[in-house]
């Protein structure tokens, strides 16, 4: 069995900048070997689920903006930049560019927690168009549809990590 120091060390990231999540996973003891993609997802998605209102908005507040100025800045976590890379976010128009400034600031002045979405398998301008038609959400909504995508982000990071039957 992995050492508490090395799940968090390996696993601390998952969720945005929140180790908390997985110190709390393997506290609880949910983490069973032989560790798999959703066995460890499973423990995590708990702990999240089972945080707090204000913590779980502290995870969505961890994320970056999409092709914001963290991205500009090459300030990313490594999972970041390759998802929004992947999506085609590092090489937006400028015009793209300025609409994706946009919907950020409108979308964290109306929410107080940058969009998120799992970026894998899409395109920017399916991206786009999640972007413009979920800002018309309710903050009960967006919370809700947020942490969702959340989830779906750990998943597809963890399944990066350790396929399963690893």
């Amino acid at each position: 069995m992995l050492s508490r120091e090395d799940f968090v060390s390996r696993f601390g990231g998952v969720f945005e900048h929140s180790p908390f999540i997985a110190e709390r996973a393997y506290d609880t003891g949910s983490v069973i070997e032989p560790l798999t993609a959703s066995g460890v997802h499973a423990a995590l998605a708990a702990v999240f689920g089972a945080a707090s209102r204000e913590e779980r908005l502290g995870v969505l507040r961890a994320h970056p903006d999409l092709a914001g100025r963290l991205a500009i800045a090459g300030e990313l976590t490594e999972d970041s930049r390759k998802e929004q890379a992947g999506a085609g976010l590092d090489r937006l128009s400028p015009e793209e560019h300025a609409r994706f400034s946009e919907l950020n600031a409108a979308y964290v002045g109306k929410f107080g927690f940058p969009f998120i979405i799992a970026v894998k398998g899409l395109g920017k301008d399916d991206i786009l168009s999640a972007f413009e038609t979920r800002i018309g959400n309710s903050l009960d909504e967006e919370f809700a549809t947020a942490t969702a995508q959340v989830e779906r982000i750990a998943l597809l990071r963890l399944t990066s990590m350790l396929p399963e039957g690893e």
